[in-house]
């Protein structure tokens, strides 16, 4: 097996492990299961904060499975995880390392799926 395909499949695992912890983070945000409904208290904009977090995770762990998708799901998520980290470290005062890996990982799937990103972006903006 040739170094790209070592590093096509390391980059299918990183996105699939991603994927799983985000649905289980938003499982989590929706049966309002601790420390997540604390910290969005915390925050102090509620349910319905914490509602809007657990559907967009959903939605880019299945963008993350999504080839031509899966690099703009994991720029998304850097974007996500950096506010969970200031969040964690700031508002709330807990631990920063889950957030922080997943800020990592998510970064990781971004810059190895850039191409695709690229050409995403390509095709968009050439439809209009």
């Amino acid at each position: 097996m040739d170094k790209s395909k070592v590093g096509g499949f390391a980059l299918w695992v990183l996105q699939v492990v991603a994927a799983g912890w985000f649905v289980m983070g938003a499982l989590a945000k929706f049966a309002g299961a601790e420390p997540a409904a604390s910290t969005f208290e915390a925050i102090g904009w509620g349910d319905w904060f914490r509602q809007l977090v657990g559907v967009l995770e959903v939605a880019g762990a299945v963008a993350l499975l999504v080839p031509a998708l899966a690099g703009l799901a994991g720029l998304a998520f850097v974007g996500l995880m950096a506010g969970a980290v200031v969040t964690e470290a700031f508002v709330s005062g807990g631990s920063v390392v889950l957030p922080l890996a997943l800020l990592v990982v998510s970064g990781v799937i971004a810059w190895g799926r850039r191409r695709s990103t690229a050409r995403l972006l390509r095709r968009l903006t050439s439809a209009r």
